[in-house]
């Protein structure tokens, strides 16, 4: 983008969001906004004790979290976030009912107001399987005994959230075959397709502030989200010739079909005869 980005990574519990932003920081000469949820002193008892402790845990993040987006302020660099301020009513909805949750969508409502949206989301996803092998891997004692049945909610209601979310532009990522650390070529997928991405949205975004777009700027504007599920596409199938798995031979072969009917399609938009 032309100005400086601001980029937030999204996704469930150990899905490797601050990991990931971590690395791309460098890549992108940003700053970086992480998330500072080892302070909320009723964390571990919220996970012992969900229904007991919920209200107050929740409270504490949305502050905390309203807190740390009041220092968004795009200069020179790019920034990176590992969450975005409308996850914490996700999982307000999760955990919260009655007079309690509506006292939280009031606060929230108020606050919401405040804050800076990001340029894109990253989504980033991952089967219930990989998340507890990720989050017993990196073995934080309050995650310790975590129970698979409220991950996998959480799971769910991330797929709610962004399957009728529209604020921003979603780019979601499927993970369970890459491994952003071990792989530098699965880094590079991801970040290419966040440039892409990004481009993408600054490119619709000048559309929206132009009015009514000309035939001419809407099929420009098809091609670009065909050359972006392009890219996606030949990515998964880089990284599903790299994974080291059974199910890595069927997800070559099904990337490599969506790949080849992305590219027919481009071409189809730009004008050249399909084959």
């Amino acid at each position: 983008m032309r100005r400086p980005f601001y980029l937030a990574i999204e996704g469930v519990i150990g899905v490797g969001k601050t990991t990931l932003a971590r690395l791309l920081q460098p890549r992108f000469h940003a700053d970086l906004l992480l998330e500072v949820f080892e302070e909320n002193p009723f964390l571990s008892d919220f996970y012992a004790d969900r229904e007991r402790y919920a209200f107050q845990t929740q409270i504490f993040f949305l502050l905390s979290r309203y807190r740390q987006q009041q220092n968004v302020h795009l200069n020179e660099r790019p920034l990176i976030a590992d969450y975005t301020f409308a996850k914490d009513r996700l999982f307000a909805r999760l955990n919260l009912k009655g007079d309690e949750l509506e006292m939280y969508e009031r606060v929230h409502r108020a606050l919401a107001e405040k804050i800076t949206p990001p340029d894109l989301i990253v989504y980033l996803r991952a089967s219930l399987e990989t998340l507890m092998a990720r989050i017993a891997m990196r073995d934080r004692p309050y995650e310790r005994g975590m129970d698979p049945a409220y991950i996998e909610s959480v799971r769910q209601a991330y797929e709610r959230h962004f399957a009728q979310y529209e604020e921003v532009p979603v780019l979601v990522i499927e993970t369970d075959e890459l491994d952003f650390v071990r792989r530098p070529q699965d880094l590079d997928y991801v970040e290419g397709l966040i440039r892409t991405a990004l481009s993408a949205a600054e490119v619709r975004a000048r559309i929206e502030a132009a009015g009514e777009p000309s035939a001419e700027t809407q099929r420009r504007w098809q091609a670009i989200e065909e050359f972006l599920a392009l890219t996606k596409a030949v990515g998964a199938l880089g990284a599903a010739l790299s994974a080291d798995s059974p199910q890595a031979i069927e997800g070559a072969r099904k990337a490599l079909e969506t790949s080849i009917e992305s590219l027919n399609r481009l071409r189809h938009l730009l004008g050249e005869r399909t084959e």
